[in-house]
Formats: C-alpha cells, sequence, structure tokens
C-alpha cells in the first residue's frame, strides 16, 4: 500500500509543480490593470454618448439659418478628434480642430456641412461631415401677461400666434383674451383669441418672427 502511494507521488509531482508555478504567475488583483482604451476610441463613445443625450432640435438642414449661441454637434466619420459640440459665437463663427475659426452664422446645416468638408479636406482624406442642430437659441420668442408660463420660447419651427398661447400653458384668470398684442419691431398687431376660436378673422393668426413679443393683458 505504501509502495502504491510513494509511486503516485512520484507520478503526479511534475503536474504539481506545473500548477504551482502558474499559480505564482498569476497575477494578483492588485497586480491586474484594466485594458487601456484608445484615445480615438474613448472619443468616438463620448460623442456618441453626447449625440444620444442631445437629439437633435426639429429643424430642417435645408432651410434653418444657423445663429449666434445656437449649439451644433459636428460629426466627422471616422475623425472623433475633429467632432464634437460647439456654440455658435456672437459673431457667427465656430472652432474646430485642424482648421481653426469657420463661419456658420447665416448658413443651413448642410451649407455649412460643405463648407467644413471644404477645409477638412486640406488635411484629411475625403472626410464626411454631418451638422446637425441639438438646440436652437439663436431664435426666440417672448411672451409676458397673463398666462400660465412667460418668458422666452425657442423658435424652432414655424409657430402661429394661437401655438404659441397654447404652449405657454393657456390664460389666466383674468386675462383680456380679445386685445391680445404682439410687438414686431415698430410694429403693434392685434389678436382676438375669442374671434380665433370662433373661426372669424383668421388672418390675425400669423406666423410669429424672431423677437416677436406676445403682450395679454
Amino acid at each position: 500500500m505504501g509502495r502504491h502511494i510513494k509511486r503516485m507521488v512520484i507520478l503526479l509531482a511534475p503536474f504539481l509543480m506545473i500548477a504551482t508555478e502558474a499559480l505564482a504567475q498569476r497575477p494578483t488583483p492588485e497586480e491586474r490593470q484594466p485594458v487601456p482604451v484608445e484615445p480615438s476610441q474613448a472619443r468616438a463613445e463620448q460623442i456618441q454618448a453626447e449625440a444620444e443625450r442631445t437629439p437633435a432640435a426639429p429643424v430642417d438642414p435645408k432651410t434653418y439659418l444657423i445663429g449666434a449661441e445656437d449649439r451644433l454637434l459636428m460629426r466627422v466619420w471616422r475623425e472623433p478628434e475633429v467632432s464634437g459640440a460647439v456654440i455658435v459665437r456672437p459673431d457667427g463663427m465656430i472652432t474646430m480642430p485642424l482648421i481653426g475659426d469657420v463661419r456658420a452664422g447665416g448658413l443651413t446645416p448642410e451649407q455649412l456641412s460643405q463648407r467644413v468638408t471644404e477645409e477638412l479636406s486640406k488635411f484629411l482624406n475625403r472626410p464626411e461631415v454631418m451638422v446637425s442642430v441639438i438646440s436652437v437659441q439663436s431664435k426666440k420668442y417672448y411672451i409676458t401677461g397673463e398666462v400660465v408660463r412667460t418668458g422666452a420660447f425657442p423658435l424652432v419651427v414655424p409657430t402661429t400666434v394661437l401655438e404659441a398661447l397654447s404652449g405657454a400653458g393657456g390664460f389666466r384668470e383674468w386675462a383680456d383674451q380679445k386685445n391680445i398684442i404682439i410687438l414686431r419691431g415698430d410694429k403693434r398687431l392685434k389678436f382676438n383669441y375669442k374671434d380665433i376660436i370662433k373661426g372669424k378673422n383668421l388672418s390675425q393668426n400669423v406666423y410669429l418672427e424672431n423677437g416677436d413679443h406676445i403682450i395679454v393683458p
């Protein structure tokens, strides 16, 4: 019996030595290091996450004119280092890596995409650029007076006076719904809500313009 045990120990000894060496070479939890993420990969993931958190505003990229304070997302395919969110400065310019300052104000997102593509082509091979407006700040209308919510509202899509009043939560109890005024520069436009809901004088339900003030007495 003793000889059999001794023989088994001798046979298993090499395997025990290999297992012991493997355990000795196995890194401790302190020695284990996470696999480093490439900077470009991390940047791409950051841009993707930002795009998902901030969906594009519902503007037409062919017709919407970019203005000061608008927030844009510049995405260059497979070039995360030159992609990211930018804010249009008061002078209408934005700043991007490689190309520096580019005029964005007064252009549509499609036109800006073309311009940035032309500039990046001096440094990159056939860049593909997509521009999206993620926050409209350059175009606003204002509502004051006897409505539930007053203040500044972004003029993202074509909006009538009636739609704006509905978006403000409706009237307060003592609002004069017949004598609403829209201030547009040096003009004063009248709006009678009572007439509108009766289907009268529908021409007064105009589309708002940037800077319009609706006053509900």
